[in-house]
């Protein structure tokens, strides 16, 4: 993973939201987005969209489409917070999480279990939340999209097992259940950190 120098302290959280292949991270990233603009509208909250270099792909997320070479040229300005590679596929978080953080904006994104060490030497403040599911769970919905042979659907289960995902601010959705339940789970975690930065802010006013 690619990570620019420290992010300058920003006022607003960061909530760094990962997962294995099917445990339905996008999913529950779109079900709070859209319940939190409908009965939060007031909460400062972003959604950060990610640059991929896979087209055709992603389907439903907030995500800008790039050809391998515009996406260097970004990366090469220093336009990525964050920027990775997951199997073939290029990724990458804006700089624009920063200003938005220094608006008093708490940030989501979308992130990677495999760079969340990385992603934390940038944003020691980071509040990564890891979305889970049994592996049989993990099997049927991987079966269920039929993007993968059987051989690769097993291969991403094997490395989801080998891939510990450990922080001291972990927090954790078990997502084998219904898209509500999690979502409400995600969606109250998100809310929570939102309005900690804001309280202590009034707690303490300049």
């Amino acid at each position: 993973m690619t990570v620019i120098a420290p992010a300058p302290v920003g006022h607003g959280g960061l909530v760094y939201i990962i997962g294995a292949s099917g445990a339905g991270k996008d999913t529950l990233i779109d079900w709070a987005r859209e319940r939190l603009a409908a009965l939060r509208p007031d909460l400062p909250v972003a959604f950060a969209h990610r640059y991929i270099t896979r087209r055709g792909s992603s389907v439903g997320e907030a995500h800008v489409p790039l050809t391998l070479d515009a996406f260097e040229t970004r990366r090469a300005a220093g336009l990525f917070a964050m920027a990775w590679a997951s199997v073939g596929t290029l990724y990458g978080i804006g700089v624009e999480i920063d200003l938005w953080r220094a608006a008093g904006l708490t940030v989501v994104v979308n992130g990677s279990r495999e760079h969340l060490a990385a992603a934390s030497q940038r944003y020691p403040d980071i509040r990564p939340v890891l979305i889970t599911a049994p592996a049989e769970v993990l099997r049927q919905r991987l079966q269920a999209r039929g993007r993968e042979t059987p051989d690769e659907i097993e291969a991403r289960l094997r490395r989801t097992e080998m891939l510990p995902v450990e922080h001291p601010r972990l927090a954790r959705v078990d997502n084998s259940a219904s898209v509500e339940i999690a979502g409400s789970r995600l969606m109250a975690l998100i809310q929570a950190i939102a309005e900690a930065p804001h309280r202590a802010t009034a707690a303490h006013p300049a």
